[in-house]
């Protein structure tokens, strides 16, 4: 029991190199909200343990004997199905996090950053939200000193006409700079953005059958990685490589890989009272956009907030730069994708 009468956070630690194992577990033992019910150092050995146990949350590494950290969260899902993962590997890159993530992992902490992150990861995942260490490399692009600053923003309309204003300066600008726009909306805002398009003398037809402008349903595109009422990652994940791949190839025959989207995915849900689900929904292009080949807009109507301002402000803290109507500003929130550095 925690200070507060409170049933504590039981707790599996898998992991094969002793000092960390002890560092975890002592962390751990400090708090009275934390209990260590197991301890394994190898991926066999954890399995059977989070299956005889059946632990709130499990920590694991992937470097692990026997059974790696990856196999055996696979097999952990099944085995201990209400468990929360979260991963913490000295293997650090997008392709192990979005592996990790599509297994069900609720996060990733890479060792380098443990001393910091540990603590607030596990008060996440015990949250329902994500946690991942730091700048993700590899996956759709290596980040370089050279690479331009994430670009996640959010917008919020007082009314359509700014939504549907702001979705179409965002896709002029992109595909003006020589990169490829991908536009997520309702059928209405979809169809308002392409005659703003073609209002401004933008060859809209030959922009989509060139691939540089992809318009796309935002209830299909929802549909596509929601399962049982909440968002998939691994269903995610496979949507957005696909989309980023296309429009990637479609620009880089002209200018550069780089990609933007503007997207109501996560308005959309938050509309239907999914609050959680959207909260993920963010956390997951959140991570995309640390790959710095997507530029990414969110626009949200400003009258979902009136009566939710705790809620308005971690919607607003998922992004770089929030903006009402036309003023915007750079947030300065922690951000569950924290620069190294």
């Amino acid at each position: 029991m925690d200070h507060q009468g409170r049933p504590a956070v039981r707790i599996l630690v898998v992991e094969d190199h002793e000092p960390f194992r002890r560092y975890f577990c002592s962390a751990l033992e400090q708090r009275a909200e934390f209990q260590v019910i197991g301890q394994a150092s190898d991926g066999l050995e954890g399995i059977e343990k989070a299956q005889e146990l059946q632990p709130d949350l499990i920590l694991l590494d992937i470097g692990l004997p026997k059974v790696n950290g990856l196999e055996a969260a696979s097999q952990v899902r099944k085995l201990a199905p209400l468990a929360k993962i979260l991963f913490i590997s000295q293997e650090f890159s997008f392709d192990m996090v979005e592996a990790a993530l599509r297994l069900g992992a609720s996060g990733f902490v890479h060792k380098l950053r443990v001393h910091s992150d540990f603590l607030p990861a596990i008060e996440s995942v015990l949250r329902s939200k994500y946690f991942v260490s730091g700048v993700i490399r590899g996956a759709f692009g290596e980040v370089t000193t050279d690479t331009p600053a994430i670009r996640h923003e959010v917008q919020f309309c007082s009314d359509d006409a700014i939504c549907v204003q702001s979705f179409t300066d965002f896709a002029a600008s992109t595909t003006k700079a020589g990169k490829a726009a991908i536009v997520i909306a309702t059928r209405s805002h979809r169809a308002a953005v392409l005659k703003g398009l073609s209002a401004n003398k933008w060859d809209v037809r030959s922009a989509i059958q060139r691939g540089v402008l992809i318009p796309l349903d935002v209830t299909e595109s929802l549909s596509t990685f929601m399962l049982n009422e909440d968002v998939n990652p691994a269903r995610f994940f496979s949507l957005a490589a696909d989309l980023i791949e296309e429009a990637a190839k479609a620009a880089q025959r002209e200018h550069a890989p780089r990609v933007g989207i503007c997207r109501e995915c996560s308005p959309a849900l938050f509309a239907k009272g999914g609050v959680a689900q959207a909260f993920r929904l963010e956390q997951l292009w959140g991570l995309i956009a640390h790959t710095s080949v997507v530029d990414l807009l969110c626009g949200y109507s400003s009258a979902m907030f009136e009566m939710h301002n705790d809620i308005f402000e971690s919607i607003s803290a998922e992004h770089s730069a929030v903006a009402f109507d036309n003023l915007t500003w750079p947030t300065c929130a922690h951000h569950i994708w924290p620069t190294l550095g």
